[in-house]
Order: C-alpha cells, then sequence, then structure tokens
C-alpha cells in the first residue's frame, strides 16, 4: 500500500494503536518522554524496570521511546524482535563521554578491576564489562561483591562517586557526568526552597553532590516517584528530568511538584534534549516502516548479554524497591 507524503490530518494516536496491533508491537516509553508519548506507551519505567519488559515480551516489534542505548539494550535482550527506535539521533552524554577503544585502553590499564558499568553506556562498552547496573540496582549489586574486589565504575563519576560515599567502597571513577543532571545549580536551588520551606528534595544520583547533598532523597526514577507518594508534605522540589513529574501528577494530583532549577532559574534547562528528539510523529512513522531499526553484530551482543544477565541476576532483590537510599548522604 502506497503510504501518504504527509502526517497532516492524520489521527496520530489512533493510526499508532492500529499499527501497534497489526505489529503485534509493544511501546516502551522512559519517565523522561513528553506526556503524550508515555501515556499511549503499553509500559513507562526507568532503565532497570523497562529493561525487564524487554525481555519479558512476547511482541514481535518492541517500539522503544527512549535513547539509543535502551533500545540497544532490548534488542540485546530480545534478538529475536524487531527493535525500533523512533530517533537514531537520541543518545546520551553518558554514552558519548565513554568511547569503547577509550574503555578497553583504561581497563587494559587496570587489569585487577573488574568493570561495574552503568547502562548508560554503548553496546560495545557492555561487551567491555562485566556487570551492568542500573541507578536502581547498582547498591544491591555492589553489596553483593567482595570487599576486597577492585572496581571501575563508569561512566557516570556523580553516580559512582555517590555509591562511593554512601557504601564506602573504593570505586575507580570514568569521569562522565549527564549533562541534564549537570545543569542543576545549587545557588538557585537553594532559593526555591527558601521559597517552600517545608518542601523535601528529591534527587537522582546522577547529579553532582552539591546537588544531592541538599537532598532529602536520592533515588532512581522510580524511586523518586515511589518518595512522591509517600512523602507527608503537599510539595516535592524534584532534581531530575522534569518530564517525570506527569506521572507525580497523575497519581497525586493534590500534590505540588517544582522541577530543580538551572542557572536561569528556570526547570525546563534540564529537559534532555535526547529524549526530546522522540515526537508522535516519528514513533508512527517507525511503526509503520518499521524503522529506523536497531541492528547488532551477534559476537557483540552475546558480550553485552553476559554483562546485562549478570545484572538481571543479581538484582533481583531491588524488585518493587526501586531506591539507592532513603535520604540525604553528607561528606566530602
Amino acid at each position: 500500500m502506497e503510504q501518504p507524503t504527509s502526517l497532516s490530518g492524520l489521527d496520530l494516536r489512533a493510526e499508532i494503536d492500529r499499527l501497534r496491533r497489526e505489529r503485534n508491537a509493544v511501546i516502551l516509553a522512559h519517565y523522561y518522554q513528553k506526556p503524550e508519548l508515555q501515556d499511549l506507551a503499553d509500559f513507562v519505567g526507568d532503565s532497570l524496570d523497562l529493561s525487564r519488559k524487554a525481555a519479558e515480551t512476547d511482541a514481535d516489534v518492541i517500539a522503544f521511546c527512549g535513547v539509543r542505548f535502551m533500545a540497544e539494550t532490548a534488542k540485546i535482550l530480545s534478538p529475536t524482535k524487531t527493535v525500533v527506535l523512533p530517533d537514531m539521533d537520541a543518545g546520551c552524554s553518558l554514552e558519548d563521554s565513554c568511547p569503547p577503544e577509550q574503555f578497553a585502553a583504561f581497563r587494559a590499564a587496570h587489569p585487577d578491576h573488574i568493570a561495574l558499568t552503568y547502562i548508560n553506556c554503548s553496546a560495545e562498552v557492555k561487551g567491555l564489562s562485566d556487570i551492568i547496573v542500573t541507578s536502581s540496582s547498582a547498591e544491591t549489586i555492589l553489596a553483593k561483591l567482595p570487599a576486597d574486589q577492585k572496581i571501575i565504575f563508569g561512566p557516570d563519576r556523580n553516580l559512582g562517586g555517590y555509591l562511593a560515599r554512601k557504601t564506602g567502597r573504593d570505586l575507580l571513577l570514568w569521569p562522565g557526568v549527564c549533562i541534564v543532571h549537570e545543569a542543576f545549580s545549587e545557588t538557585e536551588l537553594l532559593k526555591l526552597k527558601a521559597l517552600h520551606p517545608g518542601a523535601p528534595i528529591a534527587a537522582h544520583p546522577e547529579c553532582p553532590a552539591v546537588i544531592l547533598d541538599h537532598a532529602d532523597y536520592v533515588g532512581s526514577t522510580r524511586g523518586i516517584l515511589e518518595f512522591a507518594k509517600s512523602f507527608p508534605g503537599d510539595t516535592l522540589i524534584v532534581a531530575t528530568e522534569p518530564h517525570i513529574i506527569h506521572q507525580m501528577e497523575k497519581a497525586l494530583p493534590g500534590k505540588q511538584f517544582i522541577g530543580a532549577p538551572g542557572a536561569d532559574g528556570n526547570c525546563n534547562c534540564n529537559i534532555c534534549p535526547y529524549m526530546a528528539l522522540n515526537t508522535m510523529e516519528k514513533l508512527y512513522v517507525a511503526l509503520r516502516d518499521l524503522q529506523p531499526k536497531i541492528e547488532i553484530e551477534e559476537g557483540l551482543r552475546l558480550r553485552a548479554k553476559k554483562s546485562l544477565d549478570a545484572m538481571l541476576t543479581m538484582a533481583e532483590s531491588t524488585v518493587g524497591r526501586g531506591d539507592l537510599g532513603p535520604a540525604r548522604v553528607t561528606g566530602d
């Protein structure tokens, strides 16, 4: 059938639903996606949630509304399924900060270390790693490793630094950062806190220590959502990508959720530019054409799968918890 050259006049939600049925497709969306994409997804979650859904689904097609490393993870875990990403340019600053050849050389320079690697990395880096972690599984997995085991942690130095401070483990950190969480301003956060003196701060551990030191709760996106449901007040300051607030407002319409600000005092500067590349129009085209499609060479896939399988096995005790800790970590 000849495809329309223009999408104007199409009921995109209805067309996506039609294609979802015809393709036997499942739509996965991260909490950092636009609200309209979250609302039509079959599953919305953090990286660990979505990794599990990708591994468990019996759909023929996975449409991943997220960024490229997430869609790659789905393909690694479900090689016989077609995995599409609405925009192949939806990358990640953490992935970009850790080129595989440089990571390989770093590993070779520290042969007595294992690599505990954050899921925000390329398939090639996963293939060079021993165990993948997410922000909701990292502490549980770290606790299962021998106390004398030397560990490289990458690519997020902020998450690694947080784990080191909280657990007392000596981690050799790769110097990558998330551009979204680096953009938060301590000065503007304190101004906002002064305007809402009773409001707690919930922060993602990708934030720098100067932000985490002011947080009442530090955890993954799923953990932050659980905290939002349980804190006793009526206002919460949220230091992570602000699209997660959509889920909070849906679940708790009587409470106020305020995104932590950047240097200009505005939380909108902290919208992830990579996540924002996905749109309803691009999702429709991806389901219609089954492109852009994730392809991974089988040898690489199997190497990367070992580190992901280790995560999924070792993270079992985090099911339903999704946090790194109930309160701030102070110190250096």
